[in-house]
């Protein structure tokens, strides 16, 4: 259940739901430009490491940044030597990677220096990219600077946009310019009622775990290459497959890796395209191995797929090679590590053998029925009196809060409204969520629950 915060406000929504994937803006140039200094500029807050040595930045780090309205994801990287060897060769690798799998590139320049003998080089890497490019003009502090910037139209990738990161000057006139080079933001996606739409199911999992493999199995043909090299898929792949008389596009994605691996190399990039996925889909199917312990990045991938909204089915894969003890083992661990999950359906199956695939889209469907409930208001009200009335909030402090009234705000995550008369405890909360389940069934949805507190008529004004 959702923590209750905000109550004045209401209920805000599900994260994701208003909003398409987030378009990704990568910032390169060679070391010491001031690339860390331009992203701090634009999120506003000072989080990329600055140094004025080149080579502070090994790393892409991604953060999220709002201009007028629009939201995208800036990656700071390494500073780019194409001819490099060593770390640096590693560096120049990583920005590439962040150009291939950018929605636009923004290109720093020293304008006090000039275009150098690097920065051609990479002009020449950009180009073959295909990728939109903004040229930046960095260091130009001043008015009698700007002709410095006027030098880069040399470089023949268009206007050079001159700012000074460190002062801020001619940076909204910048992102104005990142914003025309961005990809149109699709229209607000209705889920599940577009007229003969199909619906989006995003196949989510550890690296190997098998999703690849369980989409050419629900395919009938080899769709997406299968290899035991964990990693394979790395952008995700849209497939739409005809089963059981509908049709249904699954994404695969790239599996997601430790925490602590994500910013090595092209996994960074895939765990950013995974969220993507999980924005567009409307049911995730989260893949875990049965062979293995259940590990932190299965239960992180879960959670993940809570916190965004969307409907949960869990698919145990290589059911085939479990003994019974395993399984013994297997269903303990379940129930003591996926508590927060009871509700999702659960198939077992073998992406190897086909075993159990028919069980998969009847479990889809039910947590999909689950995501779209809605009980109507009557109902939902008779339900919380006959709670409050066999089940009331502990007495705290000399006071009893109650609900006072429910609503269901929306659907495609179930989302409800409680007005109350004081604030109720978390471990109340959980015993709300518990029983709205038991009563109405909510299978395969996660549920959020906010609070308005009534307040007290000597108190307003």
């Amino acid at each position: 259940m959702a923590a209750a915060e905000g109550f004045d406000e209401g209920f805000t929504g599900a994260p994701g739901e208003d909003e398409g994937p987030v378009p990704v803006v990568a910032v390169v140039g060679r070391p010491n430009v001031g690339k860390s200094t331009l992203v701090n500029r634009i999120i506003g807050r000072r989080e990329a490491v600055v140094e004025d040595v080149p080579g502070v930045t090994r790393d892409r780090v991604a953060y999220d940044a709002t201009w007028s309205g629009r939201r995208f994801t800036v990656v700071d990287t390494g500073g780019w030597l194409p001819d490099a060897a060593g770390l640096a060769a590693a560096i120049a690798e990583q920005a590439r990677m962040a150009v291939d799998l950018a929605d636009v590139v923004m290109f720093v320049v020293d304008a006090t220096v000039g275009a150098t003998d690097v920065d051609e080089a990479v002009v020449e890497i950009l180009r073959r990219s295909g990728k939109p490019v903004v040229l930046v003009a960095n260091k130009v502090d001043n008015v009698g600077t700007e002709s410095d910037a006027a030098l880069l139209w040399s470089l023949g990738i268009g206007e050079p946009h001159p700012v000074s990161a460190v002062h801020g000057r001619g940076s909204g006139d910048l992102l104005d310019a990142v914003l025309e080079a961005l990809p149109e933001q699709p229209p607000r996606e209705r889920f599940g009622v577009e007229a003969g739409g199909p619906r989006r199911v995003a196949l989510l999992g550890r690296p190997n775990v098998g999703k690849s493999s369980l989409l050419n199995q629900l395919a009938g043909e080899k769709r997406v290459v299968v290899d035991s090299v964990a990693g394979t898929t790395r952008d995700p792949i849209d497939e739409e497959i005809e089963l059981g008389g509908k049709t249904w596009r699954f994404i695969d994605t790239a599996g997601i890796r430790r925490r602590h691996r994500e910013n090595q190399g092209a996994d960074f990039y895939a765990t950013l395209r995974t969220q993507s996925a999980l924005e567009r889909a409307e049911v995730a199917v989260v893949m875990i191995d049965a062979t293995e312990p259940l590990a932190e990045q299965d239960l992180r991938i879960i959670s993940m797929v809570i916190e965004s909204g969307r409907a949960l089915v869990i698919a145990y894969n290589k059911w085939d090679l479990l003994d019974e003890e395993r399984r013994h083992y297997l269903e303990r661990e379940i129930d003591r590590q996926l508590h927060n999950a009871r509700w999702a359906p659960r198939v077992n199956v073998s992406a190897r053998t086909g075993r159990h695939m028919e069980k998969l889209v009847p479990a889809i469907e039910t947590a999909l029925a689950g995501w779209e409930k809605r009980v109507p208001t009557s109902k939902l009200n008779q339900f919380f009196a006959d709670l409050v009335s066999s089940h009331p909030h502990p007495i705290r402090g000399g006071k009893q809060p109650r609900v006072l009234f429910a609503t269901q705000a929306g659907v495609r995550q179930p989302r409800f409204v409680l007005f109350t008369s004081g604030f109720l405890e978390e471990g109340y909360r959980r015993y709300i969520e518990r029983r709205l389940r038991e009563e109405f069934g909510f299978e395969g949805t996660p549920i959020a629950v906010t609070m308005k507190i009534r307040e007290k008529r000597g108190k307003r004004k």
